[in-house]
Order: C-alpha cells, then structure tokens, then sequence
C-alpha cells in the first residue's frame, strides 16, 4: 500500500480567472459549459503545479466546489435554511462574518428526508482520473458525521427521523454509495473530511450539545459508528480510505477550536476503521503529540505541521524537530507529513499567495523525502 509520505488535504488557491467564471456563472452571465471549461483548465494548472513539487498525491484542488463540502448539499435533497444547532466561535486574523468564514452550509438545516439527487463527485473524479497520468490521486468527500453535526436540529430535523442516529444512516449510506462508486472507477485515495470529533474536546462545545438535549459521549459514540458504517464492507484492497480532522479552515485564515486530542484519542484513533488519520498540529492550540499512542498498528498519522493559514514559511528545522519529538510517542515508520489544512476550504481562500502555497508543498516534499526515501 502506498504510504503517501508527503501528503496534502485537497483544496489549493484558486486563481482570479476561475472566481471570476464562478461569480458570472452564479449571476447568469455565463453557462455551465464555459464555467467547466473555466474549471479544468485550472485543474491542470493544478496539476502540473503538484506534479513539479514532487507531492505524492495529487488533487483537483477541490476548484469544483463553492466550499469544500458543497458538493454533499449540491447533490442530496433535505436541506432548509437554518441556523446549525452548535454555534461555532471562529477566529480570524481580519474581520469577517463568522458564518461567510466557515464554508460549510451554516444557514442550512435537514429539515426532510435526505434523499440524493445525482453522485457527489462524477463531475470531478473522472476528469481527474483522466488526467492524473500515471500518479496516484484523491478525492475528498465530507464526513458523515459533519453532515449530521451541522445539520440535525433537534425541533425541526426529528420531525422526519425518529433520531439523530437515524440521521446519521442516512447520511452514510449516501457516502458509503459514492465511495463505493469512486472505488469502482479506480480511485486510489479517498478522504473523508472534518469529522467534527474536535467539538467534544471544548467543553463549551459540550456544553452546548447539552443545552439542545443531545449528550456528547452518545453523540460522539454514534458519530464514530457512522462513519465507519460509510466505510463498512467497501474493498479496500486498492484503495486507502483516510480521515481528516479539522479544528476549522473559513476564509481569511479561520479556525473555531481550541484543545489537544488527548479527550477523545483513545476512543476515536482506536475506533476508526481508516489507513491514514490527518491531524491538525500547526499550532499550540492542537496540544502535544501523546495521543499519538493511541493510533492503531498499521494506520499512518499524517501530520499536518505546516499551517495554511499564513504565508510565513515555516523552518525545516523546526519540523524535523516537531516530527522527531512525534516518534516519541508513534514509530517514525506510521508517521507522513501535510500541511495542516487545504489551502482553500471556502472559494475566498486562505491570506497567502501562489508563491507561498507553493513554498509550503515543496517544504512537505523536502522533509518527507529526507526522512522517508
């Protein structure tokens, strides 16, 4: 199985032309087709920009997407607007409205049955097959879990499911099919996204799980079942399925928690039934690497050590040594390096430019290639 050392979450900056395609096309002045034509030609930009840093995986930069978890709300009915039930505190490095920030669909609600309409991501991963030449390739998909997190309201969601776990089928069915038509076409990396595990690590957050009526250790328990209920009984033999935790990625630079792994470790790393779990550490605020030993013989801890949230680069020196102090607590052999995020979560993207997202890749390539090759 490819161990994919140098690794990246998925979404990259997306240039002016295709914001512009993406704002004509949202006011009518352009069609679909020219929008797509728009698209692929900045994915092959994309692409050859991977390509030429030497990263081991490639991405279509999720430059497709409003956000990078639209495409679930794009493709499946149910969804009303509504204020999520868990209010998220975002903190940015400028002023911005903190639901504009966040990129997933903070004013919609389920509110009916959730029932698909069309695949989530056809429209991406076979132009991305197509293209991907020889190298191997990911395509990211949200957790079932998020979907379920942002979006059951209790008052309006168990109007029409008799629980939140009911929800939570759903929701992985829907996910568990298109994985499964994403491994029939070849795809040989497929990551689920923001999982929401991190909200059980604030006990603001808690706290506001139990003012709603939910309890956070049911919550968190039928959180892990259904996502592993997305991944259940799909073949696995050529393909790596991964989990991205995300402690928030808005625009300009975003995030909204705060709390090391270290109260849902042991839980989540040993439940999780993934190869490679992505984890947040570009900052003090993801706490120390101890819950490291908590992740399962064979699964990779990807570290994502270098932020996307600012341009400053960070020195190799300093992410060798972070690694070094990782293998501590998890062989150096189960450990591979990202950044911390994607470049690019929401359409706006992160305050930093071309140039320095592409210091930042060719930093994970360097590293991983002095420690792993």
């Amino acid at each position: 199985m490819n161990l994919y050392r140098a690794d990246h979450v998925g979404s990259l900056l997306r240039p002016q032309a295709l914001l512009d395609a993406h704002q004509a096309h949202a006011q009518g002045r352009l069609t679909l087709e020219a929008l797509r034509e728009s698209e692929d030609r900045a994915i092959l930009e994309a692409l050859a920009l991977q390509r030429e840093v030497g990263i081991d995986v490639l991405s279509d930069g999720e430059l497709r997407r409003r956000s990078w978890s639209s495409d679930f709300v794009d493709a499946v009915d149910g969804y009303i607007p509504g204020e999520a039930p868990v209010r998220l505190e975002w903190h940015t490095a400028e002023p911005a409205d903190a639901p504009a920030a966040s990129g997933g669909p903070p004013t919609q609600i389920i509110g009916a049955r959730l029932q698909q309409k069309r695949r989530l991501t056809a429209h991406e991963s076979l132009f991305l097959r197509a293209h991907a030449g020889t190298m191997p390739y990911k395509v990211t998909l949200p957790a079932a879990s998020y979907v379920v997190t942002r979006g059951y309201k209790p008052g309006v969601t168990d109007k029409v499911y008799s629980s939140r776990s009911e929800v939570l089928n759903d929701a992985a069915r829907i996910i568990r099919e298109e994985i499964q038509a994403l491994i029939a076409e070849g795809v040989p990396y497929i990551q689920l996204d923001n999982p929401h595990y991190p909200d059980y690590i604030m006990e603001s957050r808690r706290a506001q799980w139990r003012a709603i009526g939910l309890d956070p250790e049911q919550s968190l328990a039928e959180d892990i079942a259904a996502d592993n209920a997305s991944i259940a009984g799909v073949d696995r033999s050529r393909t790596v399925l991964a989990m991205h935790f995300c402690r928030g990625n808005g625009g300009r630079g975003g995030w909204h928690t705060t709390g090391g792994y270290d109260a849902i470790a042991e839980q989540v790393f040993g439940q999780l039934k993934v190869d490679r779990l992505l984890l947040e550490y570009d900052s003090e605020r993801a706490g120390g690497f101890e819950p490291l030993r908590f992740v399962p013989k064979g699964v990779i801890a990807v570290l994502g050590l270098i932020t996307t949230k600012a341009g400053t680069l960070e020195s190799r020196e300093l992410i060798l040594r972070r690694i070094d102090e990782a293998a501590k607590y998890l062989p150096l052999e189960s450990l591979a390096l990202s950044p911390q995020c994607g470049f690019a979560s929401v359409m706006s993207g992160n305050p930093l430019s071309f140039e320095e997202q592409r210091r930042k890749l060719e930093l994970v390539v360097s590293v991983a290639r002095s420690l792993w090759s």
